[in-house]
């Protein structure tokens, strides 16, 4: 992790701190190896030009130990914060740039009483460095993805009539991590009929008729790195020409993204480039969502790909390309894949066919 720990030192100098203080898990995973449920935090980080911390409790300090390289472990008790900013103080750093993400006010709150200097707020410090992906990043990424299109493979024959999304969801689950994933990636969307106009629908009791759309979108957590995955097929039979317009539409506007994805272009072009193709379809105001977001070691990370983004992308950015339309009590389409950027272009690691597929 050396590399990573000077490339953040680099970063705290030139704006003007001499420390760096991070409870994110996410980011303490980045800076040390340290694998751990990404919502609840464990360990505090501490940096200075010349010390590099791990703090965290008894029950974690075996597994620390283990994992965290290039800092050193300190085990401590008490209070988490407390214990980092009297750290700090001890070091006699003066201004110390931290992760706005990792606590919550009232522990900002003891991190600033027992270290009596400036914390400034950038969440920018660490999630810009964690944008281009190392090659262990992206094959771990390109692992996960791999993983979760073989169990949505082998999961669709499944999907029988009188089936509930709920069971399908479980099913998908349980298979993810009986083949190796640590967890989910994000909670399983398995939508089914007019349930897939909702993005971000939750599972429930619908049970499948012939004639429903069935919308999944899923991933899963390996080797710490997350992947993403939807595709949306019919059962038994097509609902009407109106779904075949939009799932034409939407499998076109992916297609315009894909092309356009490349170094140098901005989140906001590459999004632009399937929400014109949506718009002259006809759809633009059923396509809500931004086009699609960086993937790593959470789920949602930087860059991202939406209307408000002028994140220039560079070689080695992980991305999804998730264009949808979504009508009303009548149904929706996502089409989405994982992306990395390269030199000249970009590789799909997502290899789930988008025919439209009659189930």
């Amino acid at each position: 992790m050396k590399h990573r720990l000077d490339a953040l030192r680099a970063r705290v100098a030139a704006a003007g701190c001499d420390g760096y203080v991070s409870a994110h898990p996410p980011g303490n995973q980045y800076l040390s190896g340290f694998m751990t449920s990404l919502d609840h935090v464990s360990s505090l980080i501490v940096v200075t030009p010349g010390e590099a911390h791990f703090l965290c409790d008894s029950r974690y300090t075996e597994q620390a130990q283990r994992q965290v390289k290039g800092l050193t472990v300190t085990q401590i008790t008490g209070d988490q914060m407390q214990r980092g900013g009297e750290l700090l103080k001890k070091f006699g750093v003066k201004r110390v740039a931290f992760d706005p993400n990792g606590h919550t006010v009232a522990e900002h709150s003891r991190l600033a009483a027992a270290f009596g200097g400036e914390l400034a707020p950038s969440d920018a410090m660490l999630s810009e460095l964690r944008m281009r992906k190392e090659t262990a990043e992206s094959d771990a990424i390109r692992a996960a993805s791999q993983l979760a299109e073989g169990v949505l493979r082998d999961v669709l024959p499944e999907l029988g009539e009188g089936v509930t999304e709920r069971d399908i969801a479980a099913e998908i689950e349980y298979e993810l991590k009986r083949r190796g994933a640590s967890g989910v990636s994000f909670n399983t969307i398995v939508l089914f009929g007019a349930n897939s106009s909702l993005p971000h629908g939750v599972p429930g009791e619908r049970q499948l008729q012939r004639g429903d759309i069935v919308l999944i979108d899923m991933g899963c957590r390996r080797e710490g790195y997350c992947s993403d995955l939807t595709r949306t097929f019919v059962f038994s039979s097509i609902p009407g020409p109106w779904f075949e317009e939009i799932y034409a539409l939407t499998r076109r506007a992916q297609q315009a993204a894909l092309d356009a994805i490349r170094p140098g272009v901005t989140g906001r072009e590459v999004d632009a480039a399937a929400r014109g193709i949506i718009a002259a379809g006809g759809h633009v105001e059923r396509f809500g969502h931004g086009l699609g977001h960086g993937v790593g070691i959470e789920i949602h990370e930087e860059p991202r790909l939406n209307t408000r983004s002028d994140i220039v992308l560079e070689a080695g950015m992980v991305v999804t390309v998730e264009p949808g339309i979504y009508l009303p009590d009548r149904g929706g389409v996502r089409i989405e894949d994982l992306v990395l950027v390269t030199e000249t272009g970009c590789e799909v690691f997502t290899q789930t066919s988008k025919e439209l597929r009659v189930l």
